[in-house]
């Protein structure tokens, strides 16, 4: 029994904790090598956007009718077959929130130490990554609060860095209109490669979906929570972007990975900027708590409809699934010592983007198969939105596989094992074959 939940703006926060990681500071360096319009720039960051507003939109609605944590474990489970949100969980409650979580946590050390080098960055991330587990894993409402503050100083730390870059007067030209150049970019290879690694940046963007039972007023708050978050940060995403450009000539970003540092510099100076590196470093803390705060409770609403998963579903007397998130920062602190979780990032990436492709496609099937169903919410735009996010994300997963088809084909036999260890959980004895899901 869950005794506490959260509000909407809890379930803002994790969305927006959960969207904001170390991309949006870094890959604006390695797109305007090729790409030399600004407007070509930006355009990709409200592509991005757009596609994640479409997801969100959709999920609002299957979140309404299914309101239960797990996100595309419960949905694929139901819209589907068992089979295939087990598969979905199988990815999240193994990789799929274990390999972010060691990626942020060592970008957190790698970033702190880059300053003070006596710091070891290992020792951080994994000191980082226990003591939010502790925090997460003890209380929901302390949890909640810690996410709360931690997300707030991200976004104050984002609009300060926006205001101190307009009020900035750059040394260089710059204009947003199109050029003759603008068509040529857009059109071009490497444009296409960028939105692939842009879409990555706005990944995030259905995580209060999967904690949904602990959310209050889920049927409205749900999609309230997915929209508006994921409205946040594509704002946030393409002005930030934009004062990038503006404070620091191309030339200076072309290549460059410390992004936030290099436009920092322009704007304060060598030594006011050394200190954004710390900041970042705070920021990353928000992403971290989110990702193991969100993530357990797919684990653990698997360990509620597969009996001999059920000790993972395991409670304390605040009614936090406690072993679910300890199993789920093990794993990312095995990553983390091992420095194994880019090869598992790219394996993931493949598959958790078929799985959100069939999820947005499953709201044709909820109109259809569950017409009886009456939700609070409905898909705005309906059925543009969701056909605007299918062509977008079957081009990636169609890229992500032709350009990483030996990681693809590994994300592949992860499926595999998970299928074999769906049947051999299915002969352990009676169980339900289907999530419980809300009664309506």
């Amino acid at each position: 029994m869950i005794k506490n939940k959260v509000g909407l703006t809890t379930a803002i926060s994790v969305v927006i904790a959960n969207m904001i990681g170390t991309g949006v500071f870094t890959s604006i360096g390695f797109q305007v090598i090729d790409i030399q319009s600004i407007f070509a720039i930006l355009l990709l960051w409200v592509i991005g956007g757009v596609m994640a507003l479409c997801g969100a939109l959709v999920y609002g609605e299957i979140g309404s009718a299914f309101p239960n944590s797990g996100g595309e474990y419960i949905y694929l489970s139901k819209l589907y077959h068992p089979l295939v949100g087990f598969l979905s969980g199988w990815v999240s409650s193994t990789v799929g929130f274990a390999a972010p979580i060691a990626l942020a946590a060592m970008a957190l050390g790698q970033y702190v130490s880059g300053v003070y080098e006596n710091v070891n960055a290992t020792f951080l991330a994994v000191s980082t990554v226990a003591l939010i587990t502790c925090i997460h894993a003890y209380d929901l409402k302390i949890g909640a609060a810690f996410q709360r503050i931690s997300t707030s100083v991200k976004v104050i730390f984002i609009l300060l860095f926006i205001f101190l870059g307009f009020i900035t007067i750059p040394h260089h030209t710059i204009s947003i209109m199109p050029d003759e150049q603008t068509v040529s970019n857009i059109f071009s290879g490497s444009f296409a490669i960028s939105l692939y690694w842009v879409s990555y940046s706005y990944s995030g963007w259905n995580a209060a979906s999967y904690m949904t039972d602990e959310i209050e007023n889920p049927t409205k708050n749900l999609p309230k929570s997915l929209f508006i978050g994921t409205l946040l940060v594509t704002i946030l995403y393409v002005v930030l972007n934009y004062i990038f450009l503006y404070t620091t000539p191309i030339s200076q970003l072309a290549g460059q990975v410390e992004i936030g540092y290099i436009s920092a510099k322009n704007m304060l100076g060598e030594h006011a900027a050394s200190v954004v590196g710390i900041v970042i470093a705070i920021l990353l803390v928000s992403s971290i708590s989110a990702m193991i705060m969100a993530g357990p409770r797919v684990t653990s609403s698997i360990g509620k409809n597969l009996k001999p998963l059920q000790f993972l579903s395991i409670e304390n007397k605040k009614g936090v699934p406690y072993l679910a998130i300890i199993s789920q920062s093990v794993i990312a602190l095995v990553l983390i010592v091992t420095a194994s979780f880019n090869d598992v990032l790219e394996l993931i990436g493949f598959i958790l983007s078929v799985f959100t492709f069939l999820t947005v496609f499953g709201v044709f099937i909820l109109r259809y198969k569950f017409s009886n169903i009456t939700t609070h919410y409905k898909t705005w735009a309906y059925p543009i939105t969701p056909i605007i996010f299918l062509i977008i994300n079957a081009w990636i997963i169609g890229f992500g596989f032709y350009s990483k088809p030996k990681m693809s084909l590994y994300g592949i036999g992860l499926l595999v094992i998970g299928c074999f260890v769906w049947f051999l959980i299915n002969g352990f004895g009676k169980q339900n074959k289907e999530p419980v899901l809300f009664d309506k």
